[in-house]
């Protein structure tokens, strides 16, 4: 496989696109600092109060390395018809470090 230049991204995102010779095709990697955004999520969580009659709330923040993993399972967040699978995800213990406030939607 080829090496390839890391491209810094305005988004946080390190991408790194490779040639597989072997494979005759083109490979990328991406990587992303998510400790600040995990941080601020716990953060937000132990601080969370519920409020009445809030019509908007904070549910989570789902760092955008995560955004794309989910996308290349199928599940696209901006797609309103994967709403309940994004849901459920983030109720799913493995993923409740996305979450801004306790509980579940």
């Amino acid at each position: 496989m080829g090496y390839g230049t890391w491209e810094r991204r305005p988004d946080g995102l390190l991408r790194q696109f490779l040639y597989d010779h072997a494979e005759e095709r083109l490979v990328t990697h991406v990587v992303q600092d998510v400790e600040p955004i995990l941080e601020t999520n716990k953060r937000l969580s132990n601080d969370w109060k519920p409020t009445r009659g809030e019509e908007f709330r904070h549910e989570a923040h789902i760092p955008l390395v995560v955004v794309e993993q989910w996308l290349k399972n199928g599940i696209n967040v901006l797609d309103p018809n994967d709403e309940k699978k994004v849901v459920k995800l983030l109720n799913d213990p493995e993923w409740s470090y996305l979450r801004t406030r306790p509980g579940r939607f």
